[in-house]
């Protein structure tokens, strides 16, 4: 006799959210529609031509020229995992940068690896500091590769991935490179910067469903893979049974393809091509200097020093007397706004607004300051009413005449 199920099921229908979170963030209808196109085969000739539409779209975005670049199927954390997998094998020592949540992952996945982590510490909410990285490096000369966070999700920490890069390269190291929560928000430049393994994550900036994780290895990167001696650990992300399923040439079946899921990161890159990768870096600006005057007016401070502060994710410090849990239930029930509680070192401390991809918009930062203050009010916060949506206008209208005003040129 078959079993029952132990409810009656029906169809889910989502609530509506502003996210504004530290992700996933707002998706636009282009990009929900994609995903309801009709599925084809995985090596449909096709499909395989849009797959080398993303892969160019996705150089693209990371603003290289590496051959090796496509989505890994799978969260940004399988991104990780790939390039600790494929360039770390046992014995290899690694310095890993850690200042928050995400570089102690890096710590794990070098130690899963059999590699020997030596760590580079600094506090929550300050950027990676490249005298320390340059003293470990002097300290370790047999380190094989550098790795960090280059836009700390849980902070809001933005690290100066230029410097450490060209550090790495000075003392022969390769580098792995997080930019889950930087990548469409600020500039990422692979090619710039020498990076050797630089991974993402669909859901953040680019505004794409989760589950799927940007990646790009530079030719030295590629080189000791194809060399290295060791079996991966993981078969799933062994680069060199991908090479022959995301190369340059015949296609060879891997696994099966997240068909619509790729759709739809096709057309958020689209749209990120579309825009222009300086605009779409100068909306998550603006947008961020708007909220940050409307959190003044509402008393409240940033978690990092304004020249390492991303704009995307705006890590503020939880006011006295205030409860965390309260503040960030009301905002969800009553408002339909998402924002998020801070981690690690942090928890209960901070929370954290993102305004990533498709969230960063006009309208999402009136209507987060808006309920914010209508929250935080019925908390007992003492709020000036209407100030922080007036600051945010005042900050936009400033923006704007400061755009219109013309460059002047200095003659010799």
């Amino acid at each position: 006799m078959l079993l029952s199920p132990e409810i009656t099921p029906q169809s889910y229908i989502p609530p509506q959210r502003r996210l504004l979170g530290p992700g996933p963030s707002d998706i636009s209808t282009r990009v929900l529609q994609a995903l309801a196109k009709p599925t084809i085969g995985y090596l449909d000739p096709s499909f395989v031509g849009m797959m080398d539409e993303l892969k160019a779209l996705l150089r693209y975005a990371f603003q290289t020229r590496n051959a090796l670049t496509f989505p890994v199927s799978g969260p940004g954390s399988a991104g990780m995992e790939m390039c600790f997998a494929n360039l770390v094998s046992r014995g290899d020592k690694v310095i890993v940068c850690r200042n928050g949540v995400f570089g102690a992952r890096m710590v794990e996945n070098v130690e899963r690896c059999g590699g020997v982590p030596v760590i580079v510490d600094d506090a929550w909410g300050a950027p990676v500091d490249p005298d320390k990285v340059e003293a470990a490096l002097k300290q370790h000369p047999d380190a094989k590769v550098l790795a960090f966070i280059h836009a700390e999700t849980s902070t809001g920490a933005l690290s100066d991935a230029k410097t450490l890069c060209a550090l790495a390269q000075k003392h022969g190291c390769l580098t792995i490179v997080d930019t889950v929560t930087s990548l469409g928000g600020v500039p990422v430049m692979v090619d710039e910067w020498g990076a050797d393994a630089v991974y993402s994550g669909s859901q953040k900036c680019l505004s794409c469903t989760p589950g799927l994780s940007p990646i790009t290895f530079s030719e030295r990167a590629v080189e000791l893979v194809k060399n290295r001696q060791q079996k991966c650990q993981s078969w799933f992300l062994d680069l060199k049974l991908l090479l022959g399923y995301w190369g340059e040439t015949t296609r060879t079946y891997h696994h099966t393809a997240p068909t619509n899921s790729l759709y739809a990161l096709h057309e958020a890159l689209l749209a990120l091509q579309q825009e222009g990768l300086e605009q779409a870096w100068a909306r998550h600006a603006s947008n961020h200097q708007a909220l940050k005057a409307g959190l003044s007016a509402l008393g409240i401070e940033y978690v990092v020093a304004e020249k390492s502060r991303l704009p995307q994710l705006n890590s503020i410090y939880i006011p006295q007397g205030l409860d965390d849990k309260q503040v960030r239930a009301s905002m969800l029930q009553q408002h339909g706004i998402e924002i998020g509680a801070g981690l690690g070192d942090l928890a209960g401390k901070i929370w954290r607004i993102g305004l990533m991809g498709y969230s960063s918009r006009v309208e999402n930062v009136i209507a987060c300051l808006s309920a914010l203050e209508s929250v935080l009010t019925a908390q007992g916060h003492d709020c000036e009413p209407g100030a922080a949506v007036a600051e945010a206008y005042r900050s936009y209208a400033q923006q704007a005449l400061v755009a219109q005003v013309p460059a002047v040129s200095v003659s010799a």
